[in-house]
């Protein structure tokens, strides 16, 4: 209790911090003066300015001339003319788009106001041809030194496509109970009731558990003021299996009324599989806490990737799309040219997806993970699937490979699917050491891929095929695997 009371005294002072001082300093003036402080920020000047787009940066946003700088707005397109409204703040303005004039052949329909708040789906507004090519130049523009990109492998149906979905709870003005998502940078939560990239049911749930907060007196979480019980839900749906996940994200494992709870959202809802008790006591930006509590079912659900099985649990890394997932694993199985007699480690292996994967053409799959629950569902998945060639162990993936290297050992393939932050040097040198005859390079992020992939080249390596792989539509976000060869 005083560690609670400390933390919201921290955020009173904070919070107090940011108000105006009450005493002039003596260097400022009064009326309409300028500051003579050269330091101080010019008075905020607001200005709607027409304007022609002449590209786009790598985020998917307008580029614009203005007053000799070059600028940028969402949802604006090469070609466009367009009203925009430009807020002057000291040395960075802000950009917000008005009204289109001109509009391009390439621009779609909106289909909800929240998207122009990039709420997560930031080209929502380009055709899905425009979306392809956008996001194929952007991978040409990070890949030049390493040579011609194919063509982006595309998805027929670029919609409700998400088998993960998380909304946050909160309340607004009116002291009303609103869910979306938090806006670009902030925690100010996007009201929204449904993503046309979501899997309709599950924001079908999200909904319904938003209306019965009331009846069952559960108040959303402030984290002002540290009160409140609900945080998140999170959903997680078996696009081939059909069984459902429901995840309560609380701030406290107390949860009054939870066996009514379950049994009603289970009547309106006889699909779902399974039900979770979250409990998330952090200050950070983190979604899931340590604890967790099993409400209803067996606390995972099942899958089919690939043609094999997997298990899922709150917290597995687990690819959102799988239609292009299985697209993206042949390419890279393809890439690793396996003839079944090859040692394959998988780096980064998650619950072992992509080395199951490619142990039905490998003679050996060795995965390697940090973090201690993938592994143990790595190895349930291996013996779910019948697959005997794979071995999956927890432990830093360098450090693993050095190891291997001082013992002799070699790997004929590494196929690494690293964060978006990308590897690290320490982890390329030792695939280095390792010297496999083969690197595949699974990225979601292809600007930190190429920079990993740039010491790879300088440390004999050299790049044979980059695809691109749109994973995830309607967002600026694109997916790349590349295979590197040793020299």
């Amino acid at each position: 209790m005083k560690q609670k009371n400390n933390r919201n005294k921290v955020k009173k002072n904070k919070r107090s911090s940011t108000k105006k001082p009450t005493n002039q300093k003596p260097h400022q003036k009064t009326n309409n003066s300028k500051p003579q402080h050269k330091n101080q920020p010019k008075s905020k000047k607001k200005t709607i300015a027409e304007v022609t787009c002449t590209g786009l940066t790598h985020e998917g946003k307008g580029i614009f001339e203005w007053e000799g700088k070059s600028l940028s707005v969402e949802n604006f397109l090469p070609g466009e003319k367009a009203e925009v409204l430009i807020s002057q703040k000291g040395r960075f303005p802000k950009t917000d788009l008005k009204r289109i004039i001109t509009p391009s052949k390439d621009r779609a329909g909106s289909p909800a106001s929240y998207y122009a708040q990039s709420a997560g789906c930031q080209i929502h507004h380009m055709t899905d041809e425009a979306q392809a090519r956008f996001k194929q130049n952007v991978v040409n523009d990070l890949m030049k030194p390493f040579g011609k990109l194919k063509p982006i492998l595309t998805m027929e149906h670029p919609y409700d496509y998400r088998n993960k979905n998380t909304m946050t709870f909160g309340l607004n003005r009116k002291k009303e109970v609103i869910t979306g998502l938090y806006a670009p940078n902030s925690h100010r939560i996007v009201p929204m009731e449904r993503s046309i990239i979501h899997d309709p049911k599950a924001d079908e749930i999200i909904q319904t558990i938003k209306g019965m907060m009331k009846s069952f007196k559960m108040q959303p979480y402030d984290e002002d003021s540290d009160r409140g019980f609900l945080r998140h839900v999170l959903v997680r749906v078996g696009k081939n299996s059909g069984e459902i996940m429901v995840v309560i994200v609380a701030a406290s494992p107390i949860f009054k009324g939870q066996k009514n709870f379950v049994k009603a959202l289970r009547e309106k809802h006889p699909e779902i599989s399974t039900i979770l008790l979250n409990v998330n006591t952090r200050s950070d930006s983190m979604i899931l806490g340590d604890q967790e509590k099993v409400l209803f079912g067996k606390g995972t659900i099942k899958d089919t990737l690939c043609g094999l099985q997997f298990e899922i649990s709150a917290s597995s890394f687990y690819q959102i799309n799988p239609v292009q997932t299985e697209k993206l694993y042949a390419k890279a199985i393809e890439m690793a040219k396996l003839t079944g007699k090859e040692t394959v480690i998988d780096a980064y292996c998650g619950i072992g997806t992509i080395g199951l994967v490619a142990s039905e053409k490998a003679g050996k799959v060795i995965g390697v993970e940090l973090n201690k629950g993938a592994v143990r569902d790595a190895i349930q998945n291996s013996k779910r699937n019948g697959v005997k060639n794979a071995r999956f162990y927890q432990g830093d993936a360098g450090k693993f490979m050095v190891q291997m290297a001082a013992r002799g050992e070699q790997a004929d393939v590494v196929i690494l699917d690293p964060p978006r932050s990308g590897s690290d040097e320490a982890f390329l040198s030792s695939v280095v050491k390792l010297q496999p005859e083969r690197v595949v390079y699974v990225s979601c992020n292809p600007e930190t891929q190429a920079r990993d992939m740039k010491y790879l080249v300088q440390n004999g390596y050299q790049v044979e095929e980059i695809q691109p792989v749109d994973m995830f539509p309607q967002t600026n976000h694109v997916e790349s695997v590349a295979l590197l060869k040793k020299i």
